[in-house]
């Protein structure tokens, strides 16, 4: 007696109907929580379940003519911050696995179909219901969550994403139409923000047809028919040709480079756990982890995602030449390359970029939601969730790696410079990964303080510039290598921070006057105004950006003035605390900082509201 619904989804208020050989009793179950919500009686051929308004957004669970009808509600009026989408289009891609003609699966046998529709029963969530433990858990933990259906972003992807501050992606979503990426990644780059607990993500391109009945995917190019005429749409996975758009780019990862263990040797993901690779990251805020530290056991499999990665002084840093953005950080990494006897062998690495104005983060495993009942794996998911959610705010302090004590910091040519209290030039790769410092020969007086131009002006060359105790300024090439100090002219009595911009030196000195002279003409110093209290000064945007004692964080253009007292003379603004940041650099829209309590952290240069995001003390890094 089969049954089916016309719909993967439904309004709150709205009607659902369903297709069915004969009449039937039925009864529907919220499938987060198994809560009984409605008992009737359908009548075949056709019969309307009404959503009532107060059924709250989730994925329901229908038993009729002895078949389950699975189907969301979606909310009316969106009230909470967080969509978690549900796999439909991979659901119907493996029903009916192996029969001929019925399923895209498998993939390599010649009986498999180019075409399903969801006009059939038994289209659900696989026996292992990947999905359904981070649904259960989202239910248990009182998190505010709508759902939708992945037909939803397909059908109307842009206007249902709108009023969310977060896309939930779990479980296994390996099926997505252009028009689900193309939805997904515009809300993400306008700051939306998404987080994939799952793996094989947008592995497949599809397309739906017959208003969403039918979801076509020939899984090569030369049996499409429109690969010739609309190469962008063909069904092939993302990162093939003619496609060329590596799934990477949305998700940061790819099960390309991941693993798999499948039928008789899936247990053997109940043996692998994740190693943390960046502790001190704020997705790993009150979990006790340090690097090195295993966790989530279990949480590992079916199959995984990752991103092609480098060693750098022992710690993962990756390459993009699998097309993962150069900002991904990794966080977490397992090496399943001795699963190539179970499926596929590679790796699973957990990350974090950013995308345009939003956030990604990946847990990079089918399995994420199987391992929540693990504390540690708790707190990863609720700070992901807690922070991706959270109203949009001021810039926060991200740790990006460890820190020396420092007295001097600057960007220059891809790279974070320092000068740590023993006199040592130090460099690391500049990156949001806790990649180390490398300390670098250079001979002569250390300097007290550091800045670099973006580019050479007046020729002078990009490089290092630094002030000595002694009032010398001194450059030096951006080199490895060793290479000495050389001076160059001299700088104003008592200087304590130094800046380059606009074509110019700004210094500010201890009794807090602001300096400037050309860059061509290195002793020719004029006041231009008053310190503004800062002890540190770096260029920013185009912008001189410092901060004091008090731990905020000043701003001020690079322009000429004569008192900050006098009429028209440029005055400092305010951009928020510092955090405890005592050094700062800048680097491409960011301030870079080191403080006393060892890390290295960065944020974005935006305005914080009322330039105050916390009091003074207050640190707000995560």
């Amino acid at each position: 007696m089969p049954a089916y619904a016309d719909a993967t989804s439904c309004e709150a208020g709205g009607t659902l109907r369903l297709t069915l050989t004969e009449d039937s009793p039925v009864t529907v179950h919220d499938a987060t929580d198994d809560r009984l919500v409605h008992t009737g009686h359908a009548t075949a051929p056709a019969w309307d379940l009404t959503i009532p308004q107060d059924w709250p957004s989730s994925l329901y669970r229908a038993e009729v003519a002895g078949d389950e009808v699975w189907f969301v509600v979606r909310a009316r009026t969106p009230a909470a911050p967080i969509l978690v989408s549900v796999p439909f289009p991979t659901w119907l891609a493996y029903h009916r696995a192996g029969v001929p003609g019925e399923s895209l699966y498998y993939f390599e046998e010649a009986g498999r179909a180019d075409r399903v529709s969801f006009d059939r029963p038994g289209i659900g969530p696989p026996p292992e219901r990947w999905e359904e433990g981070l649904l259960r858990w989202l239910r248990q933990t009182g998190y505010a969550a709508d759902f939708c259906s992945g037909l939803d972003l397909h059908q109307g992807g842009p206007e249902l994403l709108r009023d969310y501050r977060l896309l939930v992606v779990n479980g296994h979503d390996e099926y997505w139409s252009k028009e689900m990426r193309d939805a997904v990644e515009a809300f993400v780059d306008a700051g939306g923000n998404l987080a994939c607990f799952a793996a094989n993500t947008a592995y497949w391109q599809a397309r739906f047809e017959d208003g969403g009945r039918t979801m076509v995917c020939y899984r090569d190019a030369v049996r499409d028919p429109l690969a010739a005429v609309d190469p962008a749409r063909a069904t092939v996975e993302w990162s093939a040709a003619p496609v060329h758009r590596p799934e990477n780019a949305m998700t940061g990862v790819s099960y390309r480079h991941g693993a798999g263990a499948w039928g008789d040797f899936m247990d053997v993901m109940k043996e692998t756990e994740y190693t943390a690779r960046f502790a001190a990251h704020w997705v790993f805020a009150g979990t006790g982890l340090r690097d090195g530290d295993g966790f989530a056991l279990g949480a590992v499999g079916y199959e995984t995602d990752a991103a092609l990665f480098a060693e750098d002084g022992g710690v993962p840093a990756v390459t993009g030449g699998d097309g993962t953005p150069p900002s991904f950080v990794v966080l977490a990494t397992a090496d399943l390359r001795h699963w190539r006897r179970y499926g596929q062998g590679g790796h699973a690495t957990m990350g974090v970029f950013r995308r345009g104005a939003g956030t990604v983060f990946t847990a990079a495993t089918v399995n994420w939601g199987a391992s929540l009942g693990d504390p540690v794996t708790d707190r990863i998911t609720r700070n992901v969730l807690d922070r991706l959610s959270a109203p949009p705010g001021p810039p926060p302090w991200d740790v990006i790696g460890p820190a020396p004590e420092l007295v001097a910091l600057a960007a220059c040519e891809h790279a974070f410079w320092a000068i740590d209290a023993s006199g040592v030039l130090l460099v690391r790769r500049a990156s949001g990964q806790n990649v180390p410092w490398w300390p670098v020969t250079a001979g002569g007086e250390p300097p007290l303080c550091l800045a670099a131009p973006r580019e050479a002006v007046s020729g002078r060359p990009v490089g290092l510039y630094g002030v000595t105790e002694r009032g010398r300024l001194l450059h030096r090439p951006p080199v490895r290598e060793p290479a000495a100090w050389a001076p160059i002219g001299a700088a104003p009595p008592g200087t304590r921070a130094l800046a380059v911009a606009d074509g110019r030196f700004f210094a500010v000195t201890a009794d807090d006057r602001l300096w400037c002279a050309p860059i061509a003409e290195p002793d020719g110093w004029v006041t231009v105004g008053d310190g503004g209290g800062v002890t540190t000064l770096t260029a920013v945007s185009g912008l001189l950006v410092g901060a004091g004692p008090g731990g905020r964080i000043r701003m001020r253009r690079p322009v000429p003035g004569t008192s900050g007292t006098s009429p028209g003379a440029e005055a400092w603004e305010n951009l928020g605390y510092a955090a405890g940041r005592t050094v700062l650099a800048g680097y491409e829209g960011r301030l870079v900082g080191a403080g006393p309590d060892g890390r290295l952290a960065w944020r974005e240069t935006g305005r914080e509201i009322n330039g105050e995001s916390s009091p003074p003390g207050v640190s707000r890094i995560g």
